[in-house]
């Protein structure tokens, strides 16, 4: 498939913004979010700035972003539309959220619950994003059930790390948040790896025989080209990327999001308390940027069934 950057962008930056939203709300359900108001314009502002950039991204995709408001009227079999509805849906909630800690200074009570709707809503809308690429049947490496759990550990991963980030910046140490990034790096990573794993050796049961329904008869080949130019079929759902590229960007994608951060937040609870912003922020750059590359990567890999009628052997 063509990588589209304003989908990638999209992904991956309201990703970030919704595991952030997602992590500042079970804090605030736990009790222990800080009520400190610098806190709460630093994150806030990264989580929702970062779910509105992506957002407004993903509008770029369209054809006629006009007429985007169509799409939230097909909840009842689009994922696409899903996720519409549930990413307007949780600023509602997180706009509460954001009121009670901003301007009341309070995280608890009632801003604890609005909070933890926020969360709820960050989580459902990241299922839902997953969801409209996991429903693509055409589409053997998005349609497994690899792609869920990755979604969600990557959304995590990268929101906890600009949590700590956020955190460090205004001098707070917060061990459990340490833990449960130390955790989410791993867990994101491996499911990572037993994705593309799972790409690797395994591939669609279409093939040319069964696209055309003349696989009885023998091998089925392409005598002709359907075109003489490169068509919009083609560019779209035909974008191929060498093996020695992909594993290259693999290896980047490896060590920028999941070996760097995992390195630097170890780095930040050795560190002096001045060096400790500099390793968390760095860890959530080189996260960002490495889910970006992954990104790429998962568009990039796709094939799509399609291109057995333009000489594919197999999707």
């Amino acid at each position: 498939m063509h990588p589209a950057l304003s989908v990638i962008a999209f992904t991956t930056v309201s990703g970030a913004g919704y595991g952030l939203l997602a992590w500042l709300g079970v804090w605030a359900m736990v009790g222990w979010l800080p009520a400190s108001r610098g806190l709460a314009a630093a994150s806030l502002a990264l989580s929702l700035g970062a779910i509105t950039i992506g957002l407004l991204s993903s509008a770029l995709h369209l054809g006629h972003p006009e007429r985007a408001w169509r799409a939230f009227s097909q909840w009842r079999s689009s994922w696409l539309s899903r996720e519409g509805l549930s990413s307007i849906a949780t600023y509602g909630p997180a706009l509460l959220f954001a009121l009670g800690w901003l301007v009341v200074g309070s995280t608890s009570g009632i801003w604890a619950l609005f909070g933890a709707l926020s969360a709820a809503g960050a989580i459902a809308t990241v299922v839902c994003t997953a969801f409209i690429y996991q429903s693509l049947k055409p589409i053997q490496r998005w349609s497994n059930g690899w792609v869920l759990p990755n979604y969600l550990a990557l959304s995590a991963m990268t929101g906890v790390l600009w949590f700590m980030a956020a955190m460090s910046l205004f001098g707070m140490a917060d061990s459990y948040l340490v833990l449960a990034a130390l955790l989410s790096i791993p867990i994101a990573a491996l499911l990572k790896l037993g994705y593309w794993r799972f790409i690797d050796r395994t591939a669609s049961t279409s093939d040319a025989g069964t696209a055309t329904g003349l696989g009885t008869l023998g091998r089925v080949r392409l005598f002709e080209a359907p075109h003489t130019s490169e068509n919009y079929l083609m560019k779209e759902m035909g974008f191929r990327i060498a093996r020695k590229h992909a594993a290259k960007l693999r290896m980047i994608s490896i060590l920028a999001a999941f070996v760097l951060p995992a390195l630097l937040t170890l780095a930040g609870l050795l560190s002096p308390m001045a060096l400790i912003p500099l390793c968390t922020v760095t860890a959530a750059v080189l996260a960002t940027l490495g889910v970006l590359i992954e990104r790429w990567l998962f568009f990039a890999e796709a094939k799509h069934t399609v291109m057995l009628y333009y000489g594919a052997e197999r999707a």
